[in-house]
């Protein structure tokens, strides 16, 4: 998944997100940076697998 499709501000949007959910540690920055990140990825994994879903590949015919 192509990290351009996630921008700077939703990363720090989800990471504060994070943060306050875990009452404000600190020290935990980065931590929480990167669970952001891979959050968003995952969501957005997700949302175009249900736009395109991953289909197998045709069967030969048989002669």
């Amino acid at each position: 998944m192509p990290t351009e499709d996630i921008t700077f501000a939703e990363i720090r949007e989800r990471a504060h997100e994070l943060w306050e959910r875990n009452h404000r540690p600190e020290g935990l920055d980065i931590e929480f940076w990167l669970a952001a990140e891979r959050e968003l990825r995952a969501e957005r994994r997700r949302t175009s697998d249900e736009v395109e879903p991953h289909r197998p590949p045709p069967q030969p015919e048989d002669s």
